[in-house]
């Protein structure tokens, strides 16, 4: 070939030399692309459902299937448990083996997880199927997050992690409403039901639509088998049970401070210890020790566990105090907080969108959002016997702001890595620890409340008579709940009322220490640096047009 006459190459000024190069266009997102979001949005609002769902019903489903205390107990954690300690796992899998298929799998154990649980006859059944659905909730919870992130850039992910956020955040509202209007008027069983003709909606646009590359196609998978950190998953695994197990239990069989709960706690921690020591060993870790390296990151993950904390506790105790201090039942008090939740979701929505149109800036907004849910938190404390609806419902609404603002959190984390290779594995365990923290939170929240409610029933527990009498073990002072509008007009108004008084004081307890530990939660936001979200880099399982 002859080079062109030099009239014919493009020549540039001394102006236009110096001028940065302009990044290409962004290109459009293939059709096959909204519908693979439309499948992982539609496979993560359901597993959000059962989050919250199933709390309000295990009552009803212990006394129709004959279970004891214990029974009702492990059915209730059961689910969360699986969830916990399968999610680096899921993760893991998922960096080696591709994306895909560990999600199907995970969506094919759910669904069969629901039916189990919708099918029981009696408790164990039941428990099995909520273990099979946590197990694959955990894959579900964690891989939709990863994958968002394998088929996004940086640059533009908070706009997508602000849509993901609807279906979350509308799976939380609805899980409660949902189980309360079919534990009364149908069946608990279609709580389960319910799940599968939403997957069967997810599951085929997954299958067609999501299309991501492979991973290390020239790698035999028995070589890939071979060098999975088989050691670090057997040791976390035994370590995040025997931690939270106790967390899970403080409250419901044994307190928090009962050597029964400190010894699987404290043997929890050094195990979890030992496994973060063995994590610098592995060629291929599920928990790299360099993700910890940058401070970004380390104080994003401790952000992350108060987030946690604030949003499992409070979201727990707000309908406990509706139930037992007003005495809503419980589908009122599952709509008094729905205007909390509506806000939420705009406000997420908004937020992650605002990031994506000034290019960045995430870090005053995480930090504004933290001060929104410290002052949020504290406000719940107003709450008081005979609030009128506006204040019930408007309370709440600061707190579920604040919430939802946070989930931008993801944002510094997966900015904070160097590969962009790492960003499922950091993705995972900032889920990991948050998912931590609601359990941690739950824990304290528990433990507050009955010490709080033990203190304050002391100077009228010798006027408690008939039902009320139960009330003097105070770990039994929510199970209770149910029964005071039912004794509203059969015991004593003074005695009554002052029994919602104590009610309302543990209640208040709780949204105190909460909001002391939101506190902590905006000082780990003050060592958060602003990390460009200008990478445009494509992770190795981007999404890939055919």
């Amino acid at each position: 070939m002859t080079a062109p006459p030099q009239s014919e190459i493009p020549m540039r000024g001394p102006l236009e030399a110096l001028e940065p190069e302009q990044p290409p266009p962004k290109a459009r997102k293939p059709l096959g692309f909204y519908l693979a979001f439309a499948g992982l949005a539609l496979v993560v609002f359901v597993f959000q459902v059962d989050v919250t769902a199933l709390g309000i019903s295990i009552p009803v489903i212990a006394e129709e299937l004959h279970g004891t205390s214990l029974e009702a107990f492990w059915a209730s954690i059961a689910f969360s448990l699986c969830v916990i300690a399968s999610q680096l796992q899921w993760a893991a899998f998922s960096t080696s083996f591709g994306r895909k298929i560990p999600l199907l799998i995970s969506m094919v154990l759910f669904a069969g997880g629901s039916i189990t649980f919708a099918l029981a006859h009696d408790m164990t059944t039941l428990i099995a199927g909520r273990a099979l659905q946590g197990l694959g909730g955990g894959g579900i919870d964690v891989l939709a997050e990863i994958i968002l992130a394998d088929i996004t850039t940086l640059e533009e992910r908070s706009l997508w992690l602000g849509l993901m956020g609807i279906p979350i955040a509308v799976g939380n509202i609805m899980g409660p409403i949902i189980s309360a209007l079919f534990t009364s008027h149908v069946s608990w069983r279609w709580i389960g039901w319910l799940n599968l003709p939403v997957l069967s909606v997810s599951l085929p646009l997954i299958i067609v639509f999501l299309r991501t590359k492979a991973v290390d196609p020239d790698v035999p998978k028995r070589i890939k088998l071979q060098r999975m950190d088989w050691i670090g998953m057997t040791v976390s695994i035994v370590g995040i049970l025997a931690f939270v197990l106790p967390l899970s239990w403080a409250g419901s069989l044994y307190p928090i401070s009962s050597w029964k709960s400190i010894v699987p706690l404290v043997g929890g921690i050094v195990i979890l210890a030992v496994f973060l020591w063995y994590e610098s060993r592995p060629e291929y870790p599920i928990v790299p020790l360099r993700l910890f390296q940058n401070r970004t990151a380390s104080m994003t993950l401790g952000g992350a566990f108060v987030h946690g904390v604030l949003l499992s506790a409070i979201l727990q105790y707000i309908p406990l105090l509706y139930q037992s201090v007003e005495l809503e039942s419980v589908i009122d008090s599952a709509v008094s907080i729905l205007p909390a939740n509506i806000v939420s979701v705009v406000a997420a929505v908004g937020a992650m969108g605002l990031v994506s149109l000034a290019g960045g800036g995430y870090a005053w907004v995480i930090r504004g959002s933290w001060v929104i849910l410290t002052v949020g938190t504290g406000l719940l404390a107003l709450i008081n016997i005979g609030s009128t609806r506006s204040e019930l419902q408007g309370y709440p609404v600061l707190w579920g702001t604040g919430v939802a603002l946070l989930r931008l959190l993801i944002l510094p984390m997966q900015a904070s890595v160097k590969n962009v290779d790492d960003t499922g594995l950091a993705t995972s365990l900032l889920l990991f620890i948050r998912f931590v923290g609601s359990l941690v939170g739950l824990a304290i929240a528990s433990t507050t409340f009955n010490t709080e409610f033990s203190h304050n029933l002391s100077p009228i527990i010798k006027d408690l008579r008939g039902p009320l009498a139960q009330l003097e073990d105070s770990d039994q002072a929510i199970a209770f709940i149910p029964q005071l509008k039912l004794l509203q007009n059969q015991v004593d108004p003074d005695i009554f009322m002052a029994v919602l008084g104590v009610y309302l004081e543990g209640f208040r307890t709780v949204f105190y220490v909460m909001a002391g530990i939101a506190v902590a939660g905006f000082i780990t936001s003050l060592f958060t640096r602003e990390l460009s979200l200008k990478n445009r880099e494509s992770s190795a399982q981007a999404f890939e047009e055919r």
